[in-house]
């Protein structure tokens, strides 16, 4: 296939650019008036305390929605990759593209949508070829912290791109291949137009470090503990780390019992397609309860502190069948997600105060390697790909910049570092933004899809931080308030200078002086009264608390 003079190849990040995690990124091939498209993953970012309500939140695809799209390519299962399928599929329509494990995964997720049957997934084998048009797509083997991670090697009339998702190099990964490093040696021989890139870890000097480490940190630390129950949390997807500490637990005499969905849904995932090999079986839940203390290890869901995990509930006392105390131990075979800090100590410091001994990576280094590239990574990577463009991904906004003057002290020629929407002409001619189109979130709230800046979210963040008072009376046809006046308040305080109820009453009365004081046909339009109302009530309550509250008035007609 030869390129047409008007063709020209891009690339576009709707997702994961200025950010880590809600990657969807896509690469255009054609004229500008009738490209075709591909999609590299479609994944979520989760809700934090900016966000009251909203767990999941989605990156915006209205741009792709109507376009020519080949397919839908997944580089790998984690959920910052995939987990938005369920929620945006139906408004970006094409094929789906994944290797065996995350196929699985996808499937269980389209199921519990409700939208599986409507789905076409192709299986790729490792190191296998997909067909898009203009895109010819080679999947890359690479190392990372969950089985089957892919780089992309895509192929058009204009050029090579190597899109490397999220990666290591890790010659001993416990689970899978090492990284094809004659594949991409090949691709930086052959001439590699550009490199889309993770940049994570760009900040850290020398290398993430490989799972076999983590394995027999785990093997020393779990045989040293000879008494009580153990705990290791860690992220559910690193089959690998499972197979670690599964391994470990035997070697300690100890059988194995997991804690949370994500951990059978996972398990489920990695049997199915052969990757648990001759671990003992695990023991049920029902099993576990009875087992002896020091002969039982619990593999649980919630390392980075989440609410509802498997982790959080035996914090709490309240897990069915998982009770830690005095003697027992718990190992985070994680690292700390930046924004989670705060949930993660609040988790420990509960499993403290219940007697429980915690095991760090920061105590114990060897008990968990980075699934990401560090810097000596990266310039290896540089040096087999050789390519004439960088783009880095994967990042903050300091990732980007840094991963992109790295670059540059490496000898690439051109470096781009996009911001979501963004769109970034690869070929021909130099690599630069030739456009910025429509970009951003979509929350899921209640499950709906709603806009960033949907009234719900935004009453809610108002309320949150204001709090809100509820008004209600009844009039009759003259326009007169004939029942007391109930004014009631959420989120707001008092204390013995300013009683509460003395504050209300206050309102209350200045609530029937705003009344009053309308004149002519105002009293019989609802709307009135209550802009009315609203008005003297958040003057009021700016006088009294320093907050202007959500003013909802409820009246009540004779």
């Amino acid at each position: 296939m030869k390129p047409n003079a008007s063709d020209e190849l891009v690339f576009l990040p709707l997702g994961g650019s200025g950010e880590v995690g809600m990657n969807l990124n896509a690469y255009g091939y054609g004229p500008e008036a009738n490209r075709q498209w591909m999609i590299v993953d479609v994944g979520v970012t989760f809700g934090d305390q900016s966000t009251p309500g909203v767990d999941i939140i989605v990156p915006d695809p209205s741009f792709l929605e109507g376009e020519t799209i080949k397919g839908i390519v997944l580089t790998h299962a984690h959920e910052d990759h995939i987990g938005a399928l369920a929620w945006l599929w139906s408004r970006i329509k094409a094929p789906l593209y994944a290797t065996p494990f995350t196929a699985f995964l996808i499937r269980e997720k389209l199921r519990d949508a409700g939208i599986l049957k409507d789905v076409k997934i192709i299986e790729v084998p490792m190191g296998g070829h997909i067909d898009l048009g203009p895109f010819q797509v080679d999947m890359i083997t690479m190392t990372h912290s969950i089985a089957e991670p892919n780089g992309l090697k895509i192929t058009t009339p204009l050029g090579t791109v190597f899109h490397t998702g999220d990666w290591k190099l890790d010659p001993n990964p416990v689970i899978g291949k090492p990284t094809d490093i004659a594949a991409i040696q090949k691709m930086g021989d052959d001439g590699l137009l550009a490199m889309v890139c993770d940049s994570t870890n760009v900040f850290v000097e020398g290398e993430a470090g490989s799972e076999l480490e983590a394995q027999e940190g785990l093997i020393q630390l779990i045989g040293s503990l000879k008494t009580g129950r153990i705990a290791v949390g860690c992220f559910a997807s690193n089959v690998a780390r499972m197979v670690s500490v599964m391994k470990a637990a035997e070697k300690a005499g100890r059988r194995v019992a997991l804690a949370g969905r994500s951990m059978h849904r996972i398990t489920a995932a990695a049997k199915h397609v052969g990757l648990f090999g001759d671990s003992k079986r695990i023991l049920s839940e029902d099993e576990a309860r009875g087992w002896p203390a020091n002969e039982i290890l619990y593999l649980c869901t919630g390392s980075q502190g989440e609410d509802r995990a498997a982790l959080s509930r035996v914090s709490h006392g309240t897990h069915p069948f998982i009770k830690l105390g005095l003697g027992d131990h718990c190992l985070f075979s994680s690292r700390v997600i930046p924004g989670n800090e705060m949930a993660i100590a609040e988790l420990q410091d509960r499993l403290a105060d219940r007697g429980v001994r915690l095991y760090t990576e920061k105590d114990h280094p060897g008990i968990h390697v980075s699934g990401h590239p560090c810097r000596d990574e990266m310039r290896q990577m540089y040096a087999w790909a050789r390519p004439r463009i960088a783009i880095p991904t994967h990042g903050m906004r300091r990732h980007l910049m840094e991963h992109a003057a790295l670059a540059r002290e490496l000898g690439v020629p051109e470096t781009v570092t996009p911001r979501n929407g963004d769109m970034v002409r690869l070929a021909p001619g130099p690599a630069t933004i030739v456009d910025e189109v429509p970009n951003g979130r979509l929350y899921v709230d209640g499950g709906m899809v709603v806009t960033e800046q949907g009234e719900a979210l935004r009453e809610r963040r108002h309320a949150s931080t204001n709090g809100v008072l509820v008004v209600s009376f009844a009039m009759d046809k003259r326009g007169s308030i004939v029942s007391d006046i109930d004014v009631r308040a959420i989120g707001l305080p008092g204390d013995e200078v300013t009683p509460l109820g003395e504050a209300l009453d206050d309102l209350a009365e200045r609530v029937e002086q705003a009344v009053g004081s309308l004149k002519g046909g105002a009293k019989d339009d609802d709307m009135v009264v209550e802009q009315a109302v609203g008005r003297v009530l958040k003057k009021a309550a700016q006088q009294i608390w320093d907050r202007r509250p959500i003013v909802e008035t409820v009246i009540l007609r004779l």
